[in-house]
């Protein structure tokens, strides 16, 4: 009878402890129990290279929200994005939305810079402020190669 008992208790910590760890990784992806349904904005990039679908979105440096939706507008041939950010936080109108990287070898996030409007942008508006991710393969060449061409003539 004690073994039996001994599996059952066994079984019950080992749920335990899968419960908190499911609970662990849903917050620390922010996913989180009990928050309001997040606040989603919309913004045009001419080029999002290195952000996808689940990329963080920070603001000073903290993640408030997460790239909800990519694709791409046929007509202008621009990346839409949708972002999600925390309801808590309010955009004023002029704030501007701009893919950083997080160093040299580093992955990009989007970066909300709040403006100084005394209006502030409703859920589901456009950021229409939008700087577009720089390649650091096309800034290497630029540096590297000059303008392009070689300064000697062979003949």
């Amino acid at each position: 009878m004690s073994e039996n008992a001994t599996e059952v208790l066994t079984g019950g910590v080992v749920l335990a402890a899968a419960a908190g760890f499911l609970i662990y990784m849903g917050q620390a992806g922010g996913l989180g129990f009990g928050h309001g349904a997040a606040a989603t904005y919309s913004a045009s990039f001419r080029s999002a290279e290195g952000v996808n679908v689940g990329t963080d979105v920070k603001m000073a440096g903290v993640k408030v929200g997460s790239v909800l939706n990519m694709k791409l507008d046929p007509k202008t041939f621009r990346a839409e994005t949708v972002l999600s950010v925390d309801p808590k936080i309010e955009l004023p109108d002029d704030s501007a939305v701009v893919i950083s990287s997080e160093g040299l070898l580093g992955g990009s996030f989007v970066e909300l810079l709040p403006g100084g409007s005394a209006t502030n942008l409703t859920p589901g508006g456009e950021i229409e402020d939008t700087q577009s991710s720089v390649s650091i393969v096309d800034l290497l060449l630029k540096f590297v190669g000059g303008n392009g061409s070689s300064g000697g003539s062979s003949q």
